[in-house]
């Protein structure tokens, strides 16, 4: 088969049609239900054509070209199907979360619904009255309620609408930590450019089988993953995510039985399988035909990508396949990244990274391992001096902007957050840029990203980003090892004061837990010459995470102000405990935190 070329393409709908033609029975999306007793279910080509076509039908019937539809589903065909309705019916997809037990998970996905202005909320038969009930609790009886995995009653006939390569296809809400969701608009050229730029980059083609875990609401687990398979007239093998957290051998025994070669997840995820998958489960597997282990989505640990290259050499995996990655939902997911020869992992001299310098440290320096992100394909790359908007030199920290057709058009009516972020101009007049928030540097033409600009901790004119602290914590006290923990800023009188919160192992008594704050306060020390003015411990899962997984630092900031963290155990400085009293006396902290959204 030859490959589609997806530049010359004039939109998704097109390319879905010729692949129904040309690759008919060709299987192109599977979901793997029980990995252990072969138990799945497949639709081909022609197969997700046919259900597309009925489903557009319908909403032709019954919503005008343009209208907003939200998808909630589990991972699995229904979700693609509906997906692929959408386009096919010019509709546009708003992918989001099922509505969770947690108060701020139904708000938030009430808030996407909200902001959208969705006419329509899709889900399947098993979810519909759970769904209709979080929607009529929600203020949300006014939609069209559908399981669109039953028979549908319309004899409606679809046909093809009127859109192009800059037709909006989805809004892809963010999902970070610093604000009410912002729906990102992709369109046809986003999509299509980005896969390909994606493809040219990692190196990989119509014979790649892709699959994974990676929530399908989630621009990873959409357009790093179903997506790509889907254009390029490939296959696609999904399980759903609660299956790879409960047993995370899953994933790679899915990888295994059903010969993929390309399958992303975060750097969680490789964590989660070197401590959880056992030495009998690791006889196992053969990894080998693994070609494409792609890391992105949250920051990239050098010591979990050797880690993971260590423990499962065993199986057959070669460390070659390891694909680190950057991007975001602004850029439609992909920014850059590289297949096919490896991690490059460099030793940076701290002293110089706190001056955003790139220096590589000499021998027995204090050093951070950062991982390249590789050359960006497809995309013009500015690092930025936030403040003054010039161009930095190489070798030079600064704000990450780019240029490119896989950008969006900007932000779902928020004109005011798409003029601050889209289509801005350097100081020296280069313009149509589009600014990350996140600290990069380019090396040797090679992209590095350190963290987010909003996260970075400025303590008595000293740089510290808040990885580098969790990092060590974890890694000199056994107690907090595998479990999350949040570092952050909070304003005092004398400047901005460090703050440790960590979620520790078990339910120390609390003498323990009093030695341990201790313990930290050494080590915050030591390794980093500051003070911690507030030591938190938590309860596992008491952290605030982003559905990819990342720390939500600015929502932890928030909580811990308003002293709704389920604390174990505290030791604060008296600055910090006034700075609480003023604050809620004051009403700056908000009663209703959401979770909320920067790029994923």
């Amino acid at each position: 088969m030859n490959m589609v070329n997806l530049q010359n393409t004039p939109n998704v709908l097109e390319l879905m049609r010729h692949h129904a033609l040309s690759r008919a029975d060709h299987e192109a999306v599977t979901l793997v239900q029980d990995i252990e007793n072969d138990e799945a279910v497949t639709l081909s080509y022609r197969q997700l054509d046919t259900a597309a076509r009925e489903l557009a039908g319908w909403l032709q019937a019954r919503f005008s070209t343009g209208e907003r539809i939200l998808l909630l589903y589990p991972v699995g065909l229904d979700f693609t199907v509906a997906f692929m309705a959408c386009i096919y019916a010019g509709m546009i997809a708003v992918p989001a979360p099922l509505p969770g037990q947690y108060r701020h998970e139904r708000h938030r996905v009430k808030s996407i619904a909200v902001d959208a202005g969705v006419s329509a909320i899709f889900t399947d038969q098993d979810n519909l009255e759970k769904v209709k009930t979080w929607g009529n609790e929600e203020g949300l009886s006014s939609c069209t309620y559908l399981a669109t995995d039953q028979p549908i009653e319309s004899d409606a006939t679809w046909h093809a609408p009127q859109i192009d390569r800059q037709t909006v296809v989805l809004l892809q809400y963010t999902s970070g930590s610093t604000g009410e969701p912002k729906g990102v608009m992709i369109t046809h050229q986003n999509l299509l450019h980005n896969v390909d730029s994606y493809r040219q980059a990692l190196g990989f083609d119509e014979n790649t089988r892709f699959g994974g875990w990676i929530p399908l609401f989630h621009d990873m687990g959409l357009m790093a993953q179903l997506l790509p398979a889907l254009f390029l007239g490939s296959s696609c093998v999904l399980m759903t995510p609660q299956a790879f957290v409960l047993r995370p051998y899953s994933w790679l025994r899915m990888i295994d039985k059903h010969d993929i070669h390309y399958s992303a997840a975060p750097n969680f995820a490789f964590d989660l399988c070197c401590r959880r998958v056992t030495d009998e489960q690791l006889s196992r597997l053969d990894l080998s035909r693994w070609a494409f282990a792609t890391n992105g989505s949250e920051p990239i640990q050098a010591a979990t990508l050797k880690g993971f290259s260590t423990r499962f050499a065993l199986a057959g995996f070669n460390a070659e396949t390891l694909c680190p990655c950057y991007g975001m939902a602004e850029a439609t997911v992909y920014v850059s990244g590289y297949g096919k020869r490896g991690p490059l992992i460099q030793n940076v001299d701290l002293q110089a990274l706190a001056n955003k310098r790139f220096e590589l440290a000499r021998d027995g320096q204090p050093s951070r391992q950062l991982v390249s992100c590789g050359v960006p394909v497809g995309f013009d790359v500015r690092i930025v001096c936030p403040s003054s908007h010039v161009a930095l030199a190489a070798d030079q920290f600064g704000e990450i902007w780019l240029r490119s057709d896989s950008v969006s058009p900007g932000y779902w009516h928020k004109d005011a957050a798409t003029q601050a972020t889209f289509n801005l101009t350097t100081a020296d007049g280069e313009s149509g840029f589009m600014r990350t928030g996140d600290l990069g540097v380019v090396h040797e033409g090679e992209l590095y990203v350190c963290g987010r600009i909003k996260e970075m901790l400025i303590v008595r004119g000293r740089n510290l980003y808040p990885q580098d602290i969790e990092f060590e914590l974890r890694r000199h006290h056994p107690e907090l090892a595998s479990r999350l923990g949040s570092a952050f800023g909070v304003m005092l009188e004398g400047g901005e004061a460090l703050v440790v919160t960590h979620e520790v192992r078990g339910l120390p008594n609390t003498e323990k837990l009093i030695s341990l704050s201790q313990a930290i306060r050494g080590t915050v020390m030591r390794e980093f010459g500051i003070y911690a003015v507030g030591v938190t411990l938590l309860r596992s899962g008491s952290v605030r995470r982003t559905t990819s997984g990342k720390i939500q630092r600015g929502a932890m900031r928030e909580l811990f102000l308003a002293n709704e963290l389920p604390a174990l155990y505290e030791s604060l400085d008296a600055t910090v405990q006034e700075l609480r009293l003023m604050q809620a006396k004051n009403g700056l902290i908000a009663q209703d935190l959401t979770m909320a959204g920067e790029s994923a």
